[in-house]
């Protein structure tokens, strides 16, 4: 599972195999390491607790998670995308998007992602 942040911005991108295992298990889980006892955890879970996308960051720890029904469906269909927006304060709101990665159409044939899905685009 690939993350991008950007601003308030919040991208999860993931590959075949993980869109089976969450639709399995309604988790998929990555952490990256910085160094001994220093790393950040970035989880993506279904849940029957949530009516729409939501974001929580605590302890080194980057939870997004998706109302159960919403991702059934986006995990058995076409669907590339889910996507929402949570207040943050004011007029700010964390924009947060899931999606489906697909294999790039400007690599080589050898440094294509085989688990990524394929390019709707690509020949």
């Amino acid at each position: 599972m690939k993350l991008r942040i950007r601003g308030n911005t919040l991208r999860l991108r993931l590959t075949q195999p993980e869109v089976e295992r969450f639709g399995a298990t309604g988790r998929v889980e990555e952490r990256i390491r910085f160094g001994p006892g220093e790393r950040l955890t970035y989880t993506l879970e279904a849940s029957d607790a949530v009516g729409h996308l939501a974001a929580h960051y605590e302890e080194g720890r980057i939870v997004v998670r998706v109302p159960a029904a919403s991702a059934r469906a986006w995990v058995e269909s076409d669907e590339v995308s889910l996507e929402g927006a949570q207040p943050i304060e004011g007029d700010e709101a964390l924009e947060i998007l899931i999606e489906k990665d697909f294999q790039c159409l400007h690599k080589p044939p050898a440094e294509k992602e085989a688990d990524a899905f394929p390019h709707p685009l690509a020949g």
